[in-house]
């Protein structure tokens, strides 16, 4: 048998990474297929055995009892609300408090200042729910939004405020100073400068707060 020419090789290559991007594809989209799948069926072709691949007479009864009757539009609509909320709040403070930790402080100093702002994460959440509760009741902020939107604000913040700080210490002080010396504030520097530098930390920070709220 004649050894494999490099073409060959690579030709085997492509081919073995294309059947495994298949099979991750089935695999990844195989229970979404299986929830849309159920949700077109009757209850009874729900628990029919074996289960049918696709539905015999598609029905749309379960999105309306669903959404008009079970309102989950109007959850959907607060979970937005909250979610945006909060992640746009914690992207507005903690990006202000990383932008401090990346630009004031050296050594020794900045990390025992990013310690203790990473050190609330640390504590169990549960520990946390007695205390909080006392305090939104005092406030009179249980059952609302504004509640909720405050206490994700404050858990995404040590985060917010760590991740971004690694994005503004890889911009140049160079470029804000140049900046201040043709004349610019440094809120405008850090507007027009920093932050479209800093664009894609925003997004992958906004993306993992997004997360993790949602959840």
């Amino acid at each position: 048998m004649p050894p494999l020419t490099a073409t060959m090789r690579r030709r085997s290559w492509i081919g073995l990474r294309i059947v495994l991007i298949i099979l991750a594809l089935i695999i990844t989209l195989l229970p979404v297929y299986w929830m849309v799948n159920t949700s077109l069926k009757t209850q009874v072709e729900v628990f029919t055995s074996p289960p049918t691949l696709w539905p015999q007479r598609p029905v749309l009864e379960n999105y309306v009892n669903l959404f008009a009757r079970r309102h989950l539009g109007a959850y959907l609509v607060n979970s937005l609300i909250i979610v945006g909320s909060a992640v746009l709040l914690s992207l507005i403070i903690g990006s202000l408090a990383a932008y401090s930790l990346a630009r004031s402080g050296k050594g020794q100093l900045q990390e025992k200042v990013g310690f203790w702002v990473l050190a609330p994460r640390m504590i169990p959440p549960v520990a946390l729910v007695v205390p909080m509760f006392l305090i939104l009741q005092q406030l009179g902020l249980i059952n609302k939004k504004l509640g909720l939107i405050l206490v994700y604000t404050a858990f995404n913040l040590p985060f917010v405020a760590l991740m971004m700080r690694s994005f503004f210490q890889e911009i140049p002080v160079d470029l804000e100073e140049a900046a201040m010396v043709d004349g610019a504030s440094r809120f405008r520097s850090i507007r027009e400068i920093i932050l479209p530098l800093a664009a894609p930390g925003l997004v992958a920070t906004s993306i993992f707060s997004l997360i993790v709220t949602f959840n």
